[in-house]
């Protein structure tokens, strides 16, 4: 199936789910992550929910971190540059809602992408495979590629994964993971 076609339709999914359904689906995805052999990292990105796009509610994840004493980092996009600068949350960072729907900080710590150990990234729809589609910017490929090598890389979706084959570039980077209210599926080569 295209990316076209599959933005389209987990789109129209998302935007079918009642407020509550996306909230009790989000728990039980972050509830869900507390299997998951990763609570011995320090550094892990969190992309802060968009509202307008009905995206997975990652208020649960920051509360496990949190309450983990993680370090949690967050970007803000630059659409200039295509590229995306991560900050340290903390408990003085602002947050701004970008003109895309996007919580993004204002400013604060910087943090490289390369210290990062664990990655949650957004995504419409995947595959068994861990490929994903994402909203087609290629803001977190990009990212991504920027990161060690042996960053774990998990995806969070309100539906299960695809069973016919997602198109993949030579540019897009696969998931490690991708967690799902009912289970978590595992990529690892």
């Amino acid at each position: 199936m295209k990316k076209k076609d599959l933005r389209l339709k987990y789109k129209n999914l998302r935007q079918a789910l009642l407020p509550e359904e996306a909230e009790d689906k989000s728990l039980a995805i972050a509830n869900r992550l507390l299997t998951l052999d990763i609570w011995g990292k320090t550094y892990f990105h969190l992309f802060l929910t968009m509202e307008n796009q009905k995206e997975v509610q990652t208020d649960f994840i920051l509360n496990i971190l949190a309450g983990k004493d993680k370090e949690v980092i967050v970007s803000r996009s630059d659409f200039e540059r295509m590229a995306m600068v991560h900050y340290l949350l903390t408990d003085n960072t602002k947050l701004m809602v970008s003109q895309y729907g996007i919580p993004e900080p204002v400013d604060g710590i910087e943090v490289p992408s390369n210290k990062l150990d664990v990655v949650f990234v957004p995504l419409l729809a995947f595959d068994q495979k861990g490929h994903r589609v994402g909203y087609g910017k290629g803001f977190y490929d990009r990212f991504l590629n920027e990161c060690k090598p042996d960053v774990i890389k998990i995806g969070l979706s309100f539906f299960e994964g695809e069973e016919e084959l997602i198109e993949a570039n030579d540019t897009d980077v696969p998931l490690d993971y991708c967690v799902t209210p009912e289970k978590v599926y595992s990529f690892i080569r």
